[in-house]
């Protein structure tokens, strides 16, 4: 039961951070729902990494970070994902 719990507040905080993330970062960015989630995510991974990094050198854990963490990794994570896309069209060529 906890596990499906810890489940729903990652799908929950990741949704939440994909979301803010998203209203940050000026441009159009054209993601799904469920990709917004994931973006959210992995922005919790990535904030609990430069946490680690920044303020606990000497213990690296691998895991989920607060909210706040969770938003920050968010905008890097669709920082890097805007400017990596930067300039690509989706359409077919004739």
């Amino acid at each position: 039961m906890e596990l499906l719990w810890n489940i729903i507040v990652l799908i929950v905080v990741g949704a939440i951070a994909g979301f803010i993330a998203r209203a940050v970062v000026p441009g159009k960015q054209s993601m799904s729902i469920g990709m917004t989630i994931v973006l959210g995510i992995i922005g919790s991974l990535v904030g609990n990494l430069l946490g680690s990094l920044i303020f606990a050198p000497h213990r690296f854990e691998l895991g989920t970070s607060g909210i706040i963490g969770s938003i920050i990794g968010a905008i890097v994570v669709l920082l890097v994902y805007v400017f990596a896309t930067r300039g690509r069209t989706r359409g077919t060529r004739v």
